[in-house]
């Protein structure tokens, strides 16, 4: 196809020679369309001063792409097949573009350590380790400063939702700890091999300062996952087993100046740290 990138027909060929399936398991849903990868590359704003790094590449749909606008891309494949196959592809299709590329095989949640760090993250991330791969990116690699991800478009409202919002809970504001989060677009679902049964939204990532306080970052997402896992109830009901009693929760919320009868849907990063502060220094 013209300009290197693949087209349905491409990405057919290339899965009838690995003799691959697609693995719902895996999350896996690669992009048919080179229009669409432009329009990725695009708004994700990288140029040919970045580094990016790409989770999940498939069979190279946007990892083409990624390469005719970044400096190098740092490409994470969990699948033995196309780990292997997406260095052949790029040979094939971008010859002097080779040695921008470097594929780790290997599962991204636990690689902890790239010898260039990345400047960018841009990936189709899976749909079913999507928020689990994005908060590791943003804990382990904080040379990069923005990223432009495409999830599932429900994940996708999470991500970017705000405080009081029906769609805002537990990613949103892990993700919040390290950067700000907004949607960016959707994409169709006939633009993926396999079809999925739903549609993807892109997330735009922009990191920014951490909350200054004197919790860990431990202690205050452990405050949030127990502030969502009993939704329904006021912050004092939710916290109770935490700070050891209602009364002992009632008065952290208060020291944190909030309202013990506050629900955790309603409360941002910030709040969540300095009711950390407050229930752990107890």
């Amino acid at each position: 196809m013209a300009n290197g990138l693949l087209d349905a027909t491409a990405i057919r060929e290339l899965a009838n020679q690995l003799d691959l399936r697609p693995s719902k398991q895996r999350g896996q849903n690669f992009v048919t369309d080179a229009n669409t990868v432009r329009r990725i590359v695009a708004a994700s704003g990288v140029t040919d001063d970045d580094v990016v790094l790409e989770v999940g590449p498939g069979l190279g749909s946007l990892t083409l792409g990624l390469l005719q606008a970044a400096r190098r891309v740092i490409a994470i494949e969990i699948d033995d097949r196309l780990a292997t196959q997406l260095p052949r592809t790029v040979a094939a299709r971008l010859p002097d573009r080779v040695e921008a590329l470097t594929v780790i095989h290997a599962d991204a949640l636990r690689v902890g350590d790239l010898t260039v760090p990345p400047t960018a993250v841009v990936a189709n991330l899976p749909y079913n380790v999507a928020v689990p791969v994005l908060l590791h990116l943003l804990a382990t690699f904080d040379s990069w400063s923005r990223g432009l991800v495409m999830v599932q478009a429900e994940v996708a409202d999470r991500l970017a939702a705000k405080p009081g919002s029906k769609a805002y809970g537990v990613p949103s504001v892990k993700v919040a700890w390290y950067a700000t989060a907004s949607r960016a677009g959707s994409v169709s679902p006939t633009v993926f091999w396999p079809v999925p049964n739903v549609e993807s939204g892109l997330v735009a990532i922009q990191r920014r300062a951490q909350p200054e306080t004197k919790a860990t970052r431990a202690q205050v997402f452990t405050v949030v996952d127990a502030a969502f896992g009993q939704r329904r109830k006021m912050l004092r009901s939710a916290l109770a087993g935490l700070a050891g009693s209602s009364t002992a929760a009632s008065a952290a919320i208060a020291a944190a100046g909030l309202d013990p009868q506050i629900r955790g849907e309603m409360l941002d990063i910030y709040d969540f740290a300095r009711l950390a502060e407050n229930i752990f220094s107890a």
